[in-house]
């Protein structure tokens, strides 16, 4: 298994930077530490930083090759999104999608990947509150459905009833993909209803917007068609 290593600094509602740095595995879910370069031991955010809050992003989880997404996990569930990005193609700061106190427990959990893995993220928000991200491997042309990083379950059925209202995509696919340059959401006729376009952070921060969304049914689906 190949490694590489991730970092992130976060500001805290006390004035402090955390700084974050740690060696990941590629294809797995890692916990991301604080660095020792600032701190006396590598620790998780939870205990770092318990009772504080995080008031801005200063640096998103920074892959030296590649990553997939990002989350502040509590209790085995998504708690809060986070946007990546790949080292040397970091944009201006940015303000955290949620605010909350941290809690002793609290991790981030990143996901790294080789610069060849066509793993396709999809991270989104719901107005009602709920941070959810989706993932899928196209390996050829045809249709890949997305499904929950957690659950396994698809679009429709971890968000049933509830709508969009932020969302953000990473691929390395681009010109092979042939689904609206990104994802398309699928109701349960099989007819685009949503879509949010994928950023390959080798070239450019993938950072939240706010267009192509749309409310959720059951049976709807995450779907990206490539060409190849």
């Amino acid at each position: 298994m190949t490694t590489q290593v991730c970092q992130a600094s976060f500001l805290l509602s006390t004035g402090e930077v955390v700084d974050m740095k740690t060696t990941v595995t590629d294809g797995a879910s890692t916990e991301l530490l604080t660095s020792t370069d600032y701190s006396v031991s590598a620790v998780s955010i939870g205990t770092y930083g318990e009772g504080k809050v995080i008031t801005q992003i200063l640096s998103p989880p920074t892959f030296a090759t590649a990553g997939c997404w990002a989350y502040v996990n509590r209790r085995g569930a998504i708690l809060c999104a986070l946007p990546i990005a790949t080292a040397g193609v970091q944009s201006e700061p940015s303000p955290m999608p949620l605010n909350f106190v941290l809690q002793a427990g609290d991790t981030i959990q990143v996901k790294s990947r080789t610069s060849a893995n066509r793993t396709f993220a999809y991270s989104c928000i719901t107005a009602q509150g709920v941070h959810a991200i989706f993932d899928g491997l196209p390996t050829g042309a045809g249709n890949t459905d997305l499904n929950h990083i957690l659950s396994g379950q698809s679009l429709g059925s971890s968000l049933t009833n509830q709508s969009v209202a932020v969302h953000w995509a990473t691929s390395v696919d681009m010109a092979k993909i042939d689904s609206g340059s990104g994802m398309y959401a699928l109701n349960d006729r099989g007819l685009p209803i949503g879509s949010c376009v994928a950023v390959n952070p080798a070239n450019l921060q993938p950072v939240g917007n706010s267009f192509g969304l749309y409310a959720i049914g059951l049976n709807f689906i995450a779907r990206v068609t490539t060409n190849a």
